[in-house]
């Protein structure tokens, strides 16, 4: 016997939940799926369990994407203050850690029960775990056969996500049903993700594994360039810290990220104009500036001595030395993948889709929200407004 609905949200995570709340509580009988055991894996394991839910300061310039116009309609109409008044309503207590990222003070469970009320005031039906096995179009109506029977729709919002962590249950169902229906897709790959280098080029770097600092890191050019003033941290295999995580959105293959240790100093001038009064040899010199294991190991992997003194050293070598420091080129060989990908960079084209509904130009009744379409946020908390407001948007419209 087919199960009859107005919509089938496919996807209950951040956006999917999000949706299927709005449309619910617009009066349209919804069933939300999901494959997965447990709800929201994702939300539950975000900012170390405490869910970096949003970012006060978010604008359309922290989101990537190959149509950058497209994110604008609906940041604007769900904004960051917007959820904050859900969250008051729930009484959820929450604290700004960094940069206007924002966490619960308790724990991200209290996101998932607050979605998970909102979708019981619009009365959503759910369907957990189950899995879909196909979608068709018949019409004006869509037919979905899955593990708990037949589903017929006038809208399905497809809310899936990427391909990032597929330990918690991602999959490319987003891709499968874009590629169905003759989307175009930009390549999905690792993003906000570790960066790896080749074995040994790297064996010179493993001993500062552990060590973290500020830095600033750039890679691209004009259009494409990226920039960021973070911590980084040396890994075994490479990079890793939010410098990294950021960056890693506009490194591509091939290229150089160039990489400033001691942003706030220019360390040859320091060193050349101090040669007459800086009194200490190099590397307690260095360890002013930076960890003192990786000014010994810098200092190392670079052919100086540590014991040299500054007023012996030609202007030459300092200046070398202050260029491997304040302009650290190195090229990554790759990334940790999707197994340490926070989220997944491109996705469904925007350009097949309305910036106000989120809705298929050429498929009238299919939307897809969040993760699955090429719209990607910085860290901190970007990539959950994102999904927020680009549920809500088609929660309106479905």
């Amino acid at each position: 016997m087919t199960k009859q609905v107005d919509v089938v949200v496919i996807g209950a995570g951040a956006a999917g939940m999000m949706c299927a709340a709005v449309a619910g509580q617009r009066g349209r009988k919804v069933m939300l799926i999901d494959h997965a055991s447990r709800l929201a894996e994702k939300i539950r394991i975000s900012g170390g369990g405490r869910c970096n839910f949003t970012n006060v300061d978010t604008t359309p310039q922290n989101f990537l994407s190959q149509n950058p116009h497209f994110c604008k309609s609906a940041l604007s109409r769900f904004t960051p203050q917007d959820f904050l008044a859900l969250m008051k309503r729930y009484r959820i207590a929450y604290h700004e850690k960094h940069k206007g990222q924002l966490f619960c003070d308790n724990s991200a469970e209290d996101i998932i029960a607050m979605l998970k009320a909102e979708c019981g005031i619009g009365n959503v039906e759910w369907r957990m775990p189950c899995g879909v096995q196909s979608l068709a179009k018949q019409g004006d109506q869509f037919l979905m056969e899955t593990d708990m029977g037949t589903v017929q729709a006038s809208s399905v919002v497809v809310a899936t996500g990427g391909l990032s962590i597929p330990k918690i249950g991602a999959t490319d169902f987003a891709y499968r049903v874009a590629r169905q229906f003759e989307l175009k897709i930009v390549e999905p790959r690792p993003a906000l993700v570790p960066l790896t280098f080749d074995a040994k080029a790297w064996q010179p770097f493993v001993a500062l594994a552990g060590v973290a600092l500020p830095v600033e890191v750039e890679t691209g050019a004009k259009k494409t360039r990226g920039w960021f003033k973070e911590d980084l941290l040396f890994t075994h295999r490479g990079l890793s810290g939010p410098a990294i995580l950021q960056i890693s959105s506009y490194w591509q293959p091939g290229t150089p990220l160039t990489i400033n240790l001691v942003p706030d100093m220019d360390i040859a001038q320091t060193l050349i104009d101090g040669k007459s009064t800086l009194k200490k040899n190099l590397g307690n010199l260095l360890a002013q500036w930076l960890p003192s294991r990786l000014a010994d190991e810098w200092l190392r992997i670079n052919g100086f001595v540590a014991d040299a003194r500054i007023a012996d050293m030609p202007d030459k070598e300092l200046r070398r030395l202050g260029t491997s420091l304040n302009q650290w080129a190195i090229v990554p060989d790759g990334t940790e993948g999707y197994r340490k990908a926070e989220v997944t960079l491109g996705g469904v084209d925007t350009r097949e889709l309305s910036q106000q509904t989120m809705m298929v130009n050429k498929v009238p009744g299919l939307h897809f929200v969040g993760e699955a379409i090429d719209v990607t946020g910085w860290l901190g908390g970007y990539n959950f407004q994102w999904a927020w407001a680009s549920g809500v948007a088609a929660g309106q419209a479905v």
